[in-house]
This record gives C-alpha cells, structure tokens and sequence, in this order.
C-alpha cells in the first residue's frame, strides 16, 4: 500500500491511556457539562462550534466525528466545506453563526491575544445572556474533548464515544 492510498483502517495507538475507562469519574463529569452546554443551543450551531474548534485544534477525530454528526442533521456539504473559511466566506452563515464562529476562534486561540472586547461584544448582540454562557461553555468543551482526543491518541474515524 502507498501513503497515498487512504483504504486502510486507521491505526490505534495501543500505548496511550484509555480516559474514559480509566478516569471515569471525570469523563462522565464532562459529559455532564457538555449536555448542560448543548442544552437550548441549536444543534447545527453546535457542530459548526465544534468543528471549528475541532480544526484550529488539528483535532482529527473529533473532525471526523462532527462533520459526520452534521451531515447527519442535515448539514450541507458546501456548508460544511466553508467553515475553515468561514470569514471568506460569510455568506453561508448567518450574523448569529458567524458571531459565534469569531468567538470560538477567539477562545480556542486565547493565548494569541485573550478574547477582544469585539468579537464578544458581537456575540453578545446575538446571544441572550445564558445563550451566551451556554455557547461559551460548549467552546471550552470541545476544546476540553479536542486535548482528550490529541492526548490519548484518538484515531479519526473510528468515533469511540
């Protein structure tokens, strides 16, 4: 098989830590928390939330595992393609999408340059107060799941939940 050749079946890295079965207590902590953070948000929001954490944090399996949940909410391919370019492209999100995308990246990327008082003050028009903690929230958790993934040697496709 060439490299070039994607058929095979992604490696899994047998000497890394198993998280949820070996801090279970802080796995299911965390679910917890990202339910609470979904909770009221709409769902296609929450996946362009997380897949843009998702690629600034080169997180391949948690990639994988969004676009895929998506598609399966009936996210749009195009769409889905234009994330990573969201700015350039911004006439396929919404005001609100967009506020929220500018806020992820800011989070995500907060050792570049903190949370700039526009980029919230933007989600801030388009999010009520507890929408907002909610959005905020779930960026802190995929962020969260992105280190997991890295960290444990998570493999894309294989969507171990």
């Amino acid at each position: 098989m060439t490299t070039a050749d994607h058929s095979e079946a992604p490696q899994l890295p047998t000497s890394r830590v198993n998280f949820a079965k070996s801090a279970p207590k802080a796995f299911r902590a965390l679910i917890g928390f990202d339910a609470a953070a979904r909770e009221g948000l709409d769902p296609a929001l929450v996946e362009l939330v997380q897949i843009r954490a998702s690629q600034l944090n080169k997180c391949a399996y948690c990639l994988h595992m969004h676009t895929t949940d998506a598609r399966k909410a009936g996210e749009s391919e195009e769409r889905l393609h234009m994330v990573a370019v969201w700015e350039e492209a911004a006439h396929f999100f919404t005001d609100r999408e967009r506020a929220a995308l500018a806020l992820t990246e800011a989070v995500t990327l907060v050792a570049h340059g903190g949370v700039p008082d526009a980029v919230y003050e933007r989600a801030a028009r388009h999010f009520a107060e507890d929408e907002l903690a909610r959005l905020l929230a779930l960026i802190f958790t995929i962020n969260t799941w992105n280190r997991i993934a890295i960290s444990t040697g998570k493999a894309a496709g294989t969507d171990e939940r």
